[in-house]
C-alpha cells in the first residue's frame, strides 16, 4: 500500500492590523514618490538648456526615459496596493475562508516584492538624475566664473 506524502508549506501569518499597516506604508511611500517624480520632472525642465549646453543630453535621456517608465509603473502599482488594501476585509471577517485568506497573503507577498523592486529601481534612477544635474550645475558655475 502506497502512502501519500503531504507537502505542507508554512508561512508567516500576519494579523490584519500588520497587513493594514504595511499596505498604508506602501501607499504613503508611493504617494511621496509620485510627488518626488513631479519635482524631478520639473528639475529636468528647468535645467534642459543647461543640460544641452553641457553636452549631457545623451547622458540624461535614458534616465528620463526610465523615470517616465517608473511613473507609469507607479500608477499601476498604486492601483494594485489600493485594491489590495480594500480586500483586507477577507482577513477580518469572522468567516473562515482559508483559500481566500491564503490568496490574499500570496498577493500581499507578491506586492511586497514588487514595491521593494520598484523602489530599488526608483532610488537608482533618482541618484543618476541628481548626479547628472549636479554635474550640469557645476559646469554652469565654472562657465560663469570663467566669463
Amino acid at each position: 500500500m502506497k502512502s501519500k506524502t503531504q507537502n505542507k508549506s508554512y508561512r508567516e501569518w500576519f494579523s490584519a492590523d500588520e497587513l493594514h499597516v504595511e499596505s498604508k506604508k506602501w501607499n504613503s511611500e508611493l504617494e511621496f514618490a509620485k510627488d518626488e517624480q513631479k519635482f524631478l520632472n520639473n528639475m529636468v525642465k528647468d535645467y534642459t538648456l543647461d543640460i544641452i549646453d553641457a553636452n549631457m543630453f545623451n547622458t540624461i535621456k535614458p534616465v528620463v526615459e526610465m523615470l517616465d517608465t517608473l511613473e507609469k509603473d507607479l500608477q499601476k502599482l498604486f492601483k494594485r496596493v489600493r485594491l489590495h488594501e480594500n480586500q483586507l476585509q477577507i482577513m477580518v471577517d469572522d468567516v473562515d475562508q482559508k483559500r481566500m485568506e491564503n490568496a490574499y497573503l500570496d498577493t500581499h507577498a507578491d506586492l511586497k516584492e514588487e514595491v521593494e523592486e520598484y523602489f530599488e529601481q526608483y532610488r537608482d534612477t533618482k541618484t543618476k538624475m541628481f548626479n547628472i544635474v549636479s554635474k550640469v550645475i557645476k559646469k554652469k558655475k565654472q562657465k560663469r566664473l570663467l566669463n
